[in-house]
């Protein structure tokens, strides 16, 4: 069983550390802010154990993703194994990774699925263990990530094999973007009332400067307008915004993405 633990970073950055629970070797995502994390590592918990970091995972090659790296490895002796997508240019990475795999690392005990995502970026990759997905920017609680490179079709079908993986998957995105997308989710799905009272508790949390993240699969299937771009209220919304009759799935998708950009 993994324990995952949250470093906020910057405005609204998630940084997420992870370990197996009988074990104080850990793992980084997607570090933007080297000092956040060495910060975290520097605390020991109540027993006066501290977690040792031994890697680092990135999904994709945006700086406030991959600019603690060098500070991370320089902190450590150079002895981080930093894996990455191969597919993107980015400095530090001593492990390429060049398609969807299933791989080991040291001291976790399941294996890591790895799933090519692209969309947000070309290269984008998500990682997925146990019942945990870290996906950086691609899905996000009630949203998914611009795109900068990728395609609307890309994006698509890069969502539906992250939609695929088990309802009770926990989400860990980098962004706390959720407060925004469900406004957007809202104006574009108002008689869901499943996202009508994700909302309330979503808004309720934030409020009380709770995370709204991790969420779950079967959650963003629920109330995610991303990942139901077949509903017919949706299409509809979209066919009214955009003066588009019968807009196909794809279309629908499209017209999400555009709309989003300017909300």
């Amino acid at each position: 069983m993994l324990s995952v633990i949250t470093i906020p970073a910057f405005n609204d950055n998630y940084i997420w550390l992870f370990h197996q629970v009988n074990s104080n070797k850990a793992y980084v995502v997607d570090p933007g802010c080297a000092q956040s994390v060495l910060t975290y590592l520097n605390q020991a918990d109540a027993q006066g154990n501290k977690l040792e970091l031994v890697g680092i995972l990135i999904t994709h090659h945006h700086a406030d993703h991959t600019g603690g790296i060098a500070e991370l490895q320089q902190a450590h002796q150079q002895q981080l194994a930093v894996y990455g997508p191969s597919k993107e240019t980015i400095s530090g990475l001593t492990q390429l990774i060049e398609h969807d795999q299933t791989m080991s690392l040291p001291h976790i005990s399941s294996p890591v699925k790895v799933i090519e995502v692209p969309g947000h970026t070309l290269g984008h990759i998500a990682y997925s263990i146990e019942d945990t997905l870290f996906c950086g920017d691609t899905l996000f609680s009630g949203g998914c990530g611009r795109l900068f490179e990728g395609t609307a079709e890309q994006m698509r079908a890069s969502l539906a094999k992250l939609s695929s993986l088990n309802a009770n998957t926990k989400v860990y995105c980098a962004h706390e973007y959720t407060q925004a997308n469900l406004a957007f989710a809202i104006a574009v799905e108002p008689n869901n009332s499943a996202l009508q009272q994700y909302q309330q508790s979503v808004h309720k949390a934030r409020e009380n400067n709770i995370s709204t993240i991790p969420t779950t699969i079967a959650t963003e299937l629920a109330i995610n307008p991303f990942l139901r771009s077949n509903c017919t209220e949706i299409k509809q919304s979209i066919s009214e915004q955009f003066n588009v009759e019968n807009p196909t799935d794809l279309q629908t998708f499209t017209l999400l993405r555009q709309w989003k950009n300017n909300f």
